[in-house]
């Protein structure tokens, strides 16, 4: 999809926004499979998929949901190629995005528009830690292109007292902050909670209770956001960025979308180190990344700093 001379692993998201069409066809493309930023397309039959553009089934979805392994630079340097290929199609393509929440749209419209800069854009809101390498050339890919850009997720605190305190916890937001999260957090027994709590290995029961409601707080106030953008712009489509958790098997988000506006038209890409067919979504073969740790005390430190910041977020 990308001519891989003309990229260059230096500057890259820089050059995902101006070169991503610019690149010659005449150029000796190196081999990349063996590089963290090698990706594939297969649809559900395991089947190559040669270009988006001559792919119906995502050119005519209502949402994509592209699910990612966090910081994999392959995974982030195809969402940027698929954003600029949908946005070539037919439909007025938004961008949504897990990694801001409703309470930045006001400063995310502000910068799409060029009213703020980048460093107000990131001081002033919730944008993750890695905005800048990994959803900055998407970011400007949607300037560029005029598009609407979603702060779709719940904010971060308000999650964080919700795995603490379970759902019950919603009872004592404010007005403001109940419109921060979904009107319906469904937490009733399903395959993805069966699957949610198959993958968690500590924690008591009501602990895990608690950490799933914060999990489909997530799911739906993303849901929730993007049929909320297509119910006041009937002609457009939303490419959503999310972890691959909430969007595999078309369970997290999809499930929600479903739920709320069934005639709308999902679609999900899932990414994976190994293809398989008879899947019920497109999946986007990459590379895997490197063991995080390779010595169980380290995995274990890193644990207990995660939480301890973690507490430093104050529930009512």
């Amino acid at each position: 999809w990308v001519c891989w001379v003309c990229l260059g692993v230096f500057v890259l998201t820089l050059a995902l926004v101006t070169g991503l069409s610019g690149c010659s066809t005449t150029a000796t493309v190196p081999d990349k499979s063996s590089s963290l930023y090698y990706s594939a397309l297969y649809n559900a039959q395991a089947k190559p998929v040669s270009s988006v553009l001559l792919e119906s089934k995502l050119l005519n979805a209502d949402v994509v949901l592209v699910g990612e392994l966090h910081t994999h630079p392959g995974v982030h340097l195809f969402q940027a190629e698929l954003f600029e290929q949908l946005s070539k199609s037919n439909k007025r393509t938004a961008l949504s995005l897990e990694q801001f929440s409703r309470a930045d749209q006001h400063t995310l419209n502000q910068y799409v528009k060029s009213e703020i800069g980048e460093q107000y854009l990131i001081d002033n809101t919730q944008a993750w830690p890695n905005y800048k390498s990994d959803y900055r050339a998407l970011v400007e890919l949607a300037k560029t292109n005029n598009s609407d850009v979603i702060a779709a997720n719940a904010p971060k605190n308000i999650v964080t007292c919700i795995g603490r305190q379970g759902i019950s916890y919603l009872s004592k937001l404010d007005e403001t902050q109940q419109s921060y999260i979904a009107a319906t957090i469904d937490t009733s027994p399903s395959d993805y909670k069966q699957r949610f709590m198959t993958s968690m290995h500590h924690g008591t029961p009501s602990q895990n209770e608690n950490y799933y409601a914060a999990q489909v707080t997530w799911d739906e106030t993303m849901g929730e956001s993007i049929v909320n953008y297509l119910n006041n712009h009937k002609d457009a489509q939303v490419m959503h960025i999310a972890g691959d958790f909430h969007v595999k098997n078309g369970e997290g988000i999809a499930r929600v979308i479903k739920r709320l506006a069934p005639e709308l038209n999902v679609v999900w890409v899932s990414p994976v180190t190994s293809v398989q067919a008879n899947q019920n979504g497109y999946q986007l073969q990459v590379n895997p990344l490197p063991p995080r740790y390779v010595q169980k005390e380290h995995q274990q430190a890193a644990f207990k700093a995660l939480a301890k910041r973690g507490e430093q977020t104050y529930c009512q």
